[in-house]
C-alpha cells in the first residue's frame, strides 16, 4: 500500500474486543508494510553492526603492517557505510509510510462508525473522546505502528550481534550476551509507573480542552451575565493542573532515558577493563578488543529503539482502547420484517410503537413532549438509527409498515432526515454548504425563503463585498453568525434535500418570533403534500401544524389541533404555555395566566428562567 493509493476503497473489519486486539489486527492488514520495513531496517542495523569488526580488522592491519588488509577495510567501510545511509533511507520511508496508512485507515474506520450511527453515537461516548479519538489518538496508534518494524529489526539485529560475538571472542562475547539483555530489561520495572502519569496527563489535558471548548462555545452568554473572569479562573487551575502532571510524566520518562544512557555506559567500562586484563596475558589482539568495544558502544543505537518501543505501546494502548470502545457500537437491528437486501425506500405512514406516535403520510405533525431530552431521544428514534446497545430494547419505527431498523442504512436516511437541535455548519461557502444529495424538487432559493434567510444573505454580502452571497464563506460551525441565523440556515440545507418524511427537533428555538411565525408558514407551504413531523413547544408552530400529538411518560396523551388541546387537556397547556402548579391553581389571578397564554407573558418569564438556570449551573460549576 502506497500514501498515493489512499484512502482505501475498503479499511475493513476492525477487530474491536480490546485495545490490544485492534493494534495487532491494524498490524496484520499491513504486514506487507510492515516486512518491507523490516527488511530495509535489518540492512540498516546489520551494515551498523559490521563496522566495528571492520574498524577491528583495520586496527589490527595498522598493528600489523600490512597495506592490503587496510585497504580492504576500507573498501568495506565504504561500502557498508552506503548500506548504511540506503538502509536508513528506506527504512524511514517505508515506516512513515506504515505510520499514516495506519492512521488513514483509523480515521476511515470512525468516519463510517461516525456516518453509520449518526448523532447518536454522541449517547455513547462524548463528542470530546470522538473528537481526541479521530485526532490526537489517530496519531499515537499510527506511531506504534511504525515502531514495530523498527524495533522487530532493532531486535533481531541485537540477537545476531549477541551471537556473533560470542562466536568471534567468547571471553568478552560472554560478558556481551549477558549484559545487552540486562539493558533491554533494566527499563521494564520502570514502565507501570510512566504509563499511569502518563495517562493521568492525557486526562488532565482533555479536561482542560473540553473546558476550553465549552467556553469558546458559550463566549456569548458567559459575556451576558460577566461570567468570563470565572471561567478564566478555572482554565487557570486547570491549565496548571496539566503541567504539573506533564512535569511528572517527563520526570518519569527522563528516569528511564537516564537509565538507557547509564547502563551502556556501565557496560562499556567492564568490557574495556576486563579486555585490557585479557589482552595483557595475550589471549585476545588489539584489534579484538577494539572490535567488541566499538559492537557495545554501536549497539546502544539500537537499544534505543526498546525505550521507542515502550514509550509508544504506553501512548498507544489507551488510544486504541478509546478507539477500540467506539469502533465496537453497532446499530441494532431486530429480528423479523424488514427489506434488508432490497434498495427500494419505503414509504408512507410513520409510526412509533413504542410511544403510539402515528405521523400520517403527506401531513406536518407536530409532537410536544415535556421532556427535552425525551424529544431528542424521539428524533434519534424516528430516523431508524438512534436504539443500540440500549438496556431497554425498544421496538423499530415503522415507515409504511416496514422497520427502519432493518432497513440498509442508506436507504433508512434517503427515507427519513432528521434535523437535531444543534446542526452543525461546515465551514466552506453558502453555494457548498448547500449542496447536500437531494430530490431537484426544491431550489436553494426556495429553501432559503422558506427558512426566512434573506438577513442571513445580507450578512454574508457585507462580509464579501465582491462575492455573491452564496459564494460567502461561512466559518467553522458558522460562529460569525448568530445562533438564530445557523438554525435557519441548516433548516434550508434540510429542505433542500426534499425527503420523503423530514424530522426536525426545536428547528425554530433560537429564533424570534416574528421570524418563527414567517418560517413556520414557510415550512407548511414549502413541504405540502410531504411528510413533516416537528418536534417542539413552540405554539406559533403548533399552530399551523395539521395534526398536533402531545406524549406524557413516553406515551401519546392526546391527539388534535393545537387551539382544540389547550383548551380541553391541562397537562398540554401547561407544557405548551409554560405555566407554573400556582398559575394553574383556581384562585390565579387572570392578568398572570393571561399574559401567559399571549406569548408575551411566556417569552419574558422563560427569558428569566433560562438566565436563571445559566447563572445557577454557572455557580454549581464553579
Amino acid at each position: 500500500m502506497q500514501i498515493r493509493d489512499l484512502p482505501f476503497s475498503d479499511p475493513g473489519m476492525p477487530d474491536a474486543r480490546s485495545g490490544p486486539h485492534f493494534l495487532r489486527w491494524l498490524g496484520r492488514n499491513q504486514l506487507g508494510g510492515q516486512l518491507k520495513s523490516l527488511a530495509w531496517g535489518l540492512l540498516h542495523f546489520g551494515s551498523i553492526a559490521v563496522l566495528p569488526y571492520l574498524v577491528g580488522l583495520a586496527v589490527q592491519a595498522v598493528v600489523d603492517r600490512d597495506g592490503g588488509r587496510l585497504a580492504m577495510a576500507g573498501v568495506l567501510m565504504t561500502l557498508f557505510g552506503i548500506a548504511i545511509a540506503l538502509g536508513d533511507t528506506m527504512l524511514h520511508r517505508t515506516a512513515v509510510t506504515n505510520w499514516i496508512t495506519a492512521a488513514a485507515r483509523v480515521q476511515q474506520l470512525l468516519a463510517r462508525k461516525t456516518a453509520q450511527l449518526g448523532s447518536a453515537l454522541t449517547r455513547r461516548v462524548a463528542a470530546g473522546e470522538v473528537v481526541a479519538v479521530s485526532t490526537g489518538d489517530v496519531e499515537k496508534i499510527g506511531w506504534f505502528v511504525e515502531a514495530v518494524s523498527r524495533f522487530a529489526a532493532a531486535a533481531l539485529t541485537v540477537v545476531l550481534v549477541c551471537v556473533g560475538v560470542v562466536i568471534y571472542q567468547p571471553a568478552l562475547g560472554i560478558v556481551v550476551a549477558v549484559g545487552v539483555p540486562v539493558l533491554a530489561l533494566a527499563v521494564l520495572p520502570l514502565l507501570p509507573r510512566a504509563t499511569r502519569r502518563a495517562d493521568h496527563q492525557r486526562e488532565k489535558a482533555g479536561r482542560a480542552t473540553e473546558l476550553a471548548s465549552d467556553t469558546v462555545a458559550g463566549l456569548r452568554v458567559l459575556r451576558g451575565i460577566g461570567g468570563e473572569d470565572l471561567f478564566l479562573d478555572r482554565y487557570r487551575r486547570a491549565s496548571q493542573e496539566v503541567r504539573t502532571a506533564a512535569v511528572r510524566s517527563a520526570r518519569m520518562w527522563a528516569v528511564i532515558s537516564g537509565v538507557q544512557v547509564l547502563l551502556p555506559g556501565l557496560l562499556l567500562i567492564v568490557v574495556v577493563w576486563h579486555g585490557v586484563h585479557l589482552a595483557r596475558q595475550g589471549r585476545i589482539t588489539v584489534g579484538e578488543l577494539v572490535t567488541v568495544y566499538s559492537t557495545v558502544t554501536l549497539l546502544t543505537y539500537p537499544l534505543r529503539h526498546f525505550e521507542e518501543i515502550a514509550m509508544a505501546y504506553s501512548f498507544s494502548r489507551p488510544s486504541a482502547k478509546r478507539a477500540a470502545r467506539v469502533l465496537s457500537l453497532q446499530r441494532t437491528t431486530h429480528a423479523g420484517g424488514g427489506l434488508p437486501d432490497s434498495t427500494e425506500t419505503p414509504s408512507g405512514d410513520l409510526y412509533d410503537p413504542a410511544t403510539g406516535l402515528l405521523a400520517p403520510s403527506g401531513r406536518l405533525t407536530a409532537v410536544v413532549c415535556g421532556d427535552p431530552d425525551e424529544a431528542g431521544r424521539l428524533a434519534e428514534r424516528l430516523g431508524g438509527h438512534a436504539a443500540f446497545d440500549d438496556a431497554e430494547e425498544l421496538p423499530s419505527v415503522l415507515l409504511g409498515g416496514v422497520p427502519l431498523d432493518e432497513v440498509p442504512l442508506a436507504t433508512a436516511r434517503t427515507a427519513v432526515l432528521v434535523q437535531d437541535k444543534d446542526p452543525v455548519l461546515l465551514s466552506g461557502t453558502l453555494r457548498g454548504l448547500l449542496d447536500v444529495p437531494a430530490s431537484g424538487a426544491v431550489s436553494a432559493d426556495e429553501a432559503l425563503r422558506a427558512a426566512q434567510c434573506a438577513d442571513v444573505l445580507d450578512a454574508l454580502a457585507q462580509a464579501s463585498v465582491d462575492e455573491a452571497p452564496l459564494d460567502a464563506h461561512v466559518t467553522e460551525r458558522g460562529r460569525s453568525l448568530s445562533g438564530g441565523q445557523r438554525q435557519r440556515l441548516a433548516l434550508a440545507r434540510s429542505l433542500i434535500t426534499d425527503p420523503g418524511v423530514l424530522v426536525l427537533d426545536e428547528p425554530t428555538s433560537a429564533v424570534d418570533s416574528h421570524t418563527e411565525a414567517r418560517v413556520a408558514e414557510g415550512i407548511k407551504e414549502l413541504r405540502k403534500g410531504r411528510t413533516t413531523v416537528v418536534l417542539t413547544s413552540s405554539p406559533l408552530l403548533l399552530d399551523r401544524a395539521e395534526r398536533v400529538v402531545f406524549l406524557h411518560e413516553g406515551e401519546v396523551a392526546a391527539v388534535g389541533e393545537h387551539r382544540a388541546l389547550v383548551h380541553s387537556e391541562p397537562r398540554y397547556r401547561a407544557v405548551v404555555t409554560r405555566e407554573t402548579d400556582e398559575e394553574r391553581a383556581p384562585g390565579a389571578p387572570h392578568d398572570i395566566r393571561a399574559g401567559r397564554k399571549s406569548g408575551t407573558g411566556t417569552d419574558i418569564k422563560t427569558d428569566i428562567k433560562t438566565g436563571i438556570k445559566t447563572g445557577t449551573d454557572i455557580e454549581e460549576t464553579a
